[in-house]
């Protein structure tokens, strides 16, 4: 029975360890930094094809941001191990994007929340609510994903999103969500949740500054729209 290929059966040159301490992470291909983190490949595989075949099927690294640990395990050589390891990167670069918009994003106009958030939202397979949580001088001090899946105002609580806000003692909020259409054109359930979200806000003392749709690589802002 074969064993699985590792970094340590490549050609010491081929190895992104070595390579990676010699010339510096920067050097390296998405597929080598990969193959550090998987660090094994499969019977009559090495990591090196293994990770060039994940990054084909997730059509590349931001598509690791949105496959489940089940679609990755369809492929051939990814089982539960690998399937969990790669989710858990995708989540850590999740959570690094928010890490740095905390310490350093003001958000100045809609144009500022749409960037933050357009890079992954405009990649999602299905709807996400997220809000923005501001402080009193509009920096960033959190955010979060409250739903997902269709949205309508039956499912978007504004409870769940101003506990979320009151939590982290925000002075105002910005709600965004993306429509995989590619279309960001807002729907008359997108109006109304934010309607609603407008009145219990001004009721907590909390204020939903704008409603960002996401739709491919443009967005909606029901704020210019003259909506709020």
């Amino acid at each position: 029975m074969k064993s699985n290929l590792r970094i340590i059966d490549l050609p010491r040159e081929e190895r992104p360890r070595e390579k990676l301490l010699k010339y510096g992470a920067d050097k390296l291909s998405n597929s080598e930094l990969l193959a550090l983190i998987l660090r094994v490949g499969s019977d009559n595989e090495n990591i090196l094809h293994l990770c060039d075949r994940i990054l084909s099927y997730t059509s590349g690294l931001e598509g690791l941001l949105t496959h489940t640990p089940y679609e990755l395990m369809n492929l051939k050589g990814i089982k539960e191990a690998k399937a969990s390891q790669l989710a858990a990167l995708a989540e850590i670069a999740k959570r690094m994007r928010c890490i740095k918009s905390n310490t350093s994003e003001k958000i100045s106009k809609p144009a500022d929340a749409a960037c933050l958030v357009m890079a992954e939202m405009n990649i999602l397979k299905q709807e996400v609510l997220k809000v923005i949580m501001l402080n009193t001088k509009n920096y960033v001090i959190l955010m979060k994903d409250i739903f997902k899946g269709s949205l309508n105002s039956s499912i978007v609580h504004p409870r769940e999103i101003f506990t979320e806000a009151l939590r982290a003692n925000s002075a105002a909020i910005i709600v965004c969500h993306n429509h995989p259409s590619g279309d960001p054109e807002p729907s008359k359930e997108d109006i109304n949740i934010t309607l609603r979200l407008k009145e219990c806000g001004s009721i907590m003392g909390i204020e939903l500054l704008d409603h960002i749709i996401i739709g491919g690589n443009s967005y909606i802002s029901l704020k210019e729209k003259g909506i709020i």
